[in-house]
């Protein structure tokens, strides 16, 4: 995806409010789910814990998402294909991270919120394209 794609996209009233209502809740929900990673590491290992709030952070992301962010209806067929969004977002970082920390030199205590910031808008618009199209 180039910038200029990006900005086209995000250039539009409502795909600005859209992308804007999106950065909120992907803070949210990454605070949720760190604060029920802390309340599980009570009960169990890491693990499992971590499975356990990644997987409500899914959850959670998807009814925000359709709810919130994009004003959609929750379709069964939207619910079952967006976990793809946190596989690629998962690939996409650690991909961004091995080039910027092993190729460019980048500390890696910066790198993650670099690829972050780089994967925002494309999770921006894959979640979009899902929740639409049902």
């Amino acid at each position: 995806m180039t910038p200029g794609l990006v900005q086209r996209l995000v250039g539009h009233a409502s795909l600005r409010g859209e992308f804007f209502r999106f950065v909120i809740v992907r803070g949210a929900c990454a605070v949720v789910t760190y604060g029920a990673y802390l309340l599980l590491l009570r009960a169990v290992t890491y693990t499992p814990a971590y499975v356990a709030s990644y997987a409500l952070g899914i959850v959670l992301a998807y009814v925000a998402n359709s709810h919130f962010v994009f004003r959609a209806p929750m379709k069964r067929r939207a619910a079952m294909r967006f976990p793809a969004v946190y596989l690629f977002q998962f690939v996409a970082n650690y991909l961004a991270l091995r080039i910027l920390v092993e190729v460019a030199g980048v500390p890696a205590s910066w790198a993650l919120a670099i690829s972050i910031g780089v994967t925002i808008p494309l999770t921006f618009v894959l979640s979009r394209w899902i929740i639409r199209a049902g």
